[in-house]
């Protein structure tokens, strides 16, 4: 990423150019992304190629306005990151579902990030309603954010009975995997490997088109407001959520109302409204 493209890209967050590669400076970019780049994956529903090579993914968001999902936004912020001097390193995860069942590998996408003022952190734009701020990577206590309260632990053996993995940046032995819990629920399972973003491309692949995949089911489009609380276009259903937790939700009646929603919450311009496809059944075979 050049100076060109790292200067568009923080015109695009409304962030200025930090001094230098700091916590602060990492906590205050990390609130802007998740306030100015939504979270979505209208590309599944507008039949668009998703492809995670960091020029398209520039072209998408910072050209085109968008926002994408976690391996698109987390993989394109890593990028700028590493360009204003941060040590940058893409993390697997794997997010938990129904009966704590751990999804499928390359599930997520997270990134450890190095600052110039000493520490290692968790920072992901590209989960949805998460943490509003980086979460400190050796830390094992729990961590107050305007999210909830998150704990990053090490991990217990997974359903094959397989704990922990090749050790993490700057280790030479093993490093167990980590838990990330909010509020006392797993949300996801971290691997302490560094990955590249050619790696995620498999699980993108499958989140596109897997009948099993979420995203499959419903056009999303959400981002973080700027007083603490989220707004979420689901479909049709336009949720507003305040900062203490109160919710207000519609149904837009409309396509010119669906559309509406989209370029006013979301500065997104669409032609026509994302289809939602016709997914064929899972087999239990």
């Amino acid at each position: 990423m050049d100076s060109v493209q790292v200067d568009a890209y923080l015109r695009r967050l409304g962030a200025g150019y930090p001094e230098e590669p700091t916590v602060a400076s990492l906590r205050a970019l990390h609130l802007r992304h998740l306030r100015s780049v939504p979270f979505e994956n209208l590309s599944v529903h507008l039949g668009e190629e998703i492809v995670l090579e960091e020029q398209r993914l520039w072209d998408k968001v910072v050209v085109g306005g968008r926002g994408g999902f976690c391996y698109e936004l987390n993989g394109l912020f890593g990028a700028l990151l590493t360009a204003l001097g941060y040590e940058v390193t893409p993390l697997a995860a794997r997010v938990y579902g129904d009966g704590d069942r751990l999804g499928i590998p390359y599930d997520h996408m997270a990134l450890l990030v190095r600052t110039a003022d000493g520490g290692d952190w968790l920072a992901d734009v590209g989960f949805g309603a998460h943490s509003h701020g980086p979460l400190a990577f050796a830390e094992r206590g729990g961590q107050v954010d305007p999210g909830g309260t998150f704990r990053v632990v090490e991990a217990g053996p997974d359903a094959a009975g397989a704990r922990g993995g090749p050790g993490g940046p700057g280790e030479a032995g093993p490093a167990a995997d980590l838990d990330v819990l909010r509020d006392g629920k797993r949300v996801y399972r971290v691997e302490a490997r560094p990955r590249v973003l050619d790696d995620f491309v498999s699980g993108a692949w499958w989140h596109s088109t897997s009948p099993r995949s979420h995203f499959l089911r419903s056009p999303v489009c959400s981002r973080l407001t700027e007083d603490g609380g989220r707004i979420t276009l689901s479909g049709r259903r336009l949720t507003t959520t305040a900062a203490d937790g109160g919710r207000q939700e519609r149904e837009l009646d409309t396509d010119a109302d669906v559309l509406a929603a989209y370029r006013d919450h979301f500065a997104i311009h669409l032609d026509d409204v994302p289809s939602v496809p016709s997914v064929p059944p899972v087999s239990r075979l």
